[in-house]
């Protein structure tokens, strides 16, 4: 051949060469390549995009939760106002650890912080201004619970700490009959629909004229704090089978004050004697009295009622010997022949308070019933408490469920007004506040059941150290160390710790705090508001929030 017939066989094996390595390159990489997801592809702004072919859809793919499918939200940008609305949770949450551990002034000073904080927030525009509110109110809430409990929660509960029973000053008395009154009430009567039966005569009248005059504010006040019980004690008296209309045989008892005591040492809502309330299983210990515990005390109460009820066969008669004890009753029946009460009212054969009493029930249900009449509508009750119940394995302190609850102890002691002297006994069922139940129940298990009358929990605050802790408790540091098996020598921030403090002696309460934080809160509140409407132009408070007037009448309770 010649040398340009060597020159083109040379270029065409070249070329088969190539393009024999360039087949098995492209057949290799397609199969290593089809397990891995394919490579993005830079596409010019201006190229025509030719739409993917429609994959089958995969079968377990489908089977993957929606959450997990779905597209992350992109990041909401954080401003200013989000940074200081944080920093004022961490704020609030340091004075609430200050608090438990009774570091009262510190625990002020870090409350005014995060309001300060979060009025500065305010004109900063927050990134999200419903949860701004919503944080603030919150904030505002809980420091103002904090200041009505006045105490820390190493406080003991003071002993014997009861209250007067309102109405009983006016059970021996009588009072005037308004005239203008007794043809109208008398049309209430026709209409009104009751379970119990109800009367009227010129003692009823008597007290409808005292109830809308002068002891008015004494009604309006028992109905509100009424708002408390109504809903368990209506629940209770449905159950037992009594008529709704004895709720009024509890406030004329007491007004509603769980821990109302009288003259004749009757004790709690429904005013139970020692004696009569063992034999409806209402007990004492030394640390408890169930007479003052508003739900057992209230089925006693419908019980009992029900009882005297099935022996009289007459409510009037029934009301009446549970004023004055069912053998005043009998005997006056005896001596007169007579079994009904307006008969043994006028031969006064029943003690005056007792031929009192049933009037004032009577006249309670009629204004209720007829509550636009007598200015009863419109009230605001207090709401229904809602509560966790937790039985006791052990004698627990209230200041140790306080510090696992992170509730104040004077709370926790409105919650549980049958427990006398801060101290739970074992077997006895603790109130807590809707949701820390379980929490409770939980955490007592790290406290040794012989040490929880006086040990005590701490969360760790910021540069907390154990020898720091350890002072308030009255524990030293490797004490703490052991009890929680420490690695480190100091705990880190966030750490709940068992102090095994030493148990004390017990004091009386000291005087609750002034109220500078609740007038500090609701100042707070009116004034965030008000720089909130003038930052955002046409913005108003919303009905949910609290207003200033709330907040200030709640403190004067």
């Amino acid at each position: 051949m010649d040398d340009r017939t060597k020159t083109f066989c040379t270029f065409f094996l070249f070329v088969v060469l190539v393009a024999a390595v360039g087949c098995g390159y492209s057949q290799q990489a397609k199969f290593q390549m089809s397990f891995l997801p394919s490579a993005p592809v830079a596409v010019s702004p201006v190229a025509d995009i030719t739409p993917p072919s429609i994959t089958p859809a995969n079968p377990y793919l489908q089977q993957i939760p929606a959450f997990l499918k779905a597209e992350a939200a992109p990041p909401r940008r954080r401003t200013r106002a989000d940074s200081l609305a944080q920093n004022a949770e961490q704020a609030l949450q340091r004075g609430r650890r200050l608090y438990q551990a009774n570091e009262i002034a510190q625990a002020r000073r870090e409350f005014d912080t995060a309001v300060d904080l979060m009025l500065e927030a305010v004109g900063e525009s927050p990134s999200d201004r419903e949860e701004y509110d919503r944080q603030l109110d919150e904030m505002v809430e809980t420091i103002h619970r904090f200041d009505l409990a006045g105490l820390g929660a190493s406080a003991n509960v003071e002993q014997g700490k009861f209250e007067k029973a309102p109405l009983e000053d006016i059970l021996q008395m009588t009072f005037p009959v308004d005239p203008k009154i007794k043809d109208r009430v008398r049309e209430q009567l026709t209409a009104t629909v009751s379970q119990l039966p109800l009367s009227l005569n010129d003692t009823v009248l008597g007290y409808i004229n005292y109830f809308s005059n002068r002891g008015h504010k004494t009604l309006v006040a028992a109905t509100e704090r009424s708002g408390r019980y109504r809903p368990m004690i209506r629940r209770i008296l449905d159950e037992v089978g009594v008529p709704q209309e004895l709720i009024h045989l509890a406030q004329a008892e007491s007004g509603f004050i769980p821990r109302a005591v009288s003259r004749a040492a009757a004790g709690g809502m429904w005013q139970f004697l020692t004696w009569r309330g063992q034999q409806y299983g209402l007990m004492q210990t030394r640390f408890t009295d169930d007479r003052m515990d508003p739900e057992k005390a209230t089925r006693a109460a419908a019980r009992h009622l029900r009882d005297l009820f099935t022996e009289f066969g007459d409510w009037y008669l029934a009301i009446a010997a549970y004023n004055c004890g069912p053998g005043v009753v009998e005997k006056a029946v005896e001596r007169t022949g007579y079994a009904d009460f307006w008969e043994l009212r006028s031969r006064g054969v029943l003690p005056a308070e007792t031929t009192n009493y049933v009037p004032i029930i009577l006249a309670m249900t009629i204004m209720e019933k007829n509550a636009a009449e007598y200015g009863l509508t419109g009230l605001q009750l207090d709401p229904p408490l809602e509560y966790d119940s937790v039985p006791m394995s052990a004698l627990t302190s209230l200041a140790l469920a306080s510090d696992i609850t992170e509730t104040p102890v004077a709370e926790l002691a409105a919650l549980n007004p049958a427990v006398l002297r801060g101290m739970i006994p074992q077997g006895y069922t603790l109130h807590v506040p809707k949701g820390s139940g379980g929490q409770l129940a939980a955490t007592l298990d790290l406290v040794p059941a012989q040490h929880r009358d006086s040990w005590r929990l701490h969360r760790v605050g910021v540069g907390e150290t154990l020898s720091a802790i350890g002072k308030r408790y009255g524990a030293t540091p490797s004490l703490i160390a052991s009890a929680n098996n420490l690695k480190s020598s100091e705990p880190a921030e966030g750490d709940r710790l068992v102090i095994p403090a030493v148990a004390r002696a017990e004091a009386p309460a000291r005087p609750a705090a002034s109220r500078v934080v609740a007038h500090r809160t609701s100042t707070s509140i009116h004034h965030a508001r008000a720089k909130a409407s003038t930052t955002k132009p046409g913005t108003t408070a919303t009905a949910s929030h609290k207003s200033p007037v709330v907040v200030a009448r709640a403190a004067s309770r």
